[in-house]
């Protein structure tokens, strides 16, 4: 596994971290975040379309979200697809954007949302560590084929846990931050 294949290993982690941090940001924590709504699909002219390609979404005060559609005929459309959403915050629409105010989180709701954040990282844990396991099985391939030595896949193997360790312990700090603004109140 030379070189190349170990940046390949390792831009796939960042990937999975990256997906991770992305996941992350649709769990609200209390404040307001474009990301609690821009991925959500509004069947606009009978397409599923994400929020985001139809309308600004502005945070005009801590705990409210605006969307403002660029075409005023799919406010309802949009409406509709938040509602279906069950994100926990229920649209206003006053004809020309639609706001939305995040309720205050209660200690169980907290809990609730750190078990859930916990759950998400492990997953990308188990990613990391599928990663893992499929650049070691294409070591010893290269071991067995003779492409590289006995000496050479025990220092790759060893590369490949390192890099694993690495982003094992990214995925705990990203968790460890997103817990933290979760808990504060």
């Amino acid at each position: 596994m030379p070189k190349d294949e170990l940046a390949a290993l390792r831009e796939n982690m960042d990937k999975a971290i990256a997906f991770l941090q992305n996941e992350f940001l649709s769990i609200r924590t209390g404040r307001a975040h474009p990301g609690l709504v821009s991925d959500i699909k509004v069947d606009y002219y009978g397409n599923p379309t994400v929020i985001k390609q139809l309308a600004n979404i502005t945070i005009p005060e801590s705990r409210v979200i605006q969307i403002a559609p660029f075409d005023k005929s799919c406010l309802k459309a949009m409406e509709k697809a938040i509602l279906a959403a069950n994100i926990g915050m229920t649209p206003h629409n006053d004809g020309t954007v639609i706001r939305m105010t995040l309720p205050e989180l209660t200690k169980a709701r907290r809990v609730e949302l750190t078990k859930l954040l916990a759950r998400k990282a492990e997953e990308s844990k188990v990613v990391i560590r599928n990663y893992r396991r499929d650049a070691i099985e294409a070591l010893k391939k290269q071991e067995k084929a003779s492409e590289i030595t006995e000496d050479d896949l025990k220092k790759l193997t060893k590369d490949v846990q390192d890099i694993t360790d690495k982003y094992i312990k990214k995925i705990d700090e990203v968790y460890k931050i997103k817990e933290k603004e979760v808990l504060e109140d």
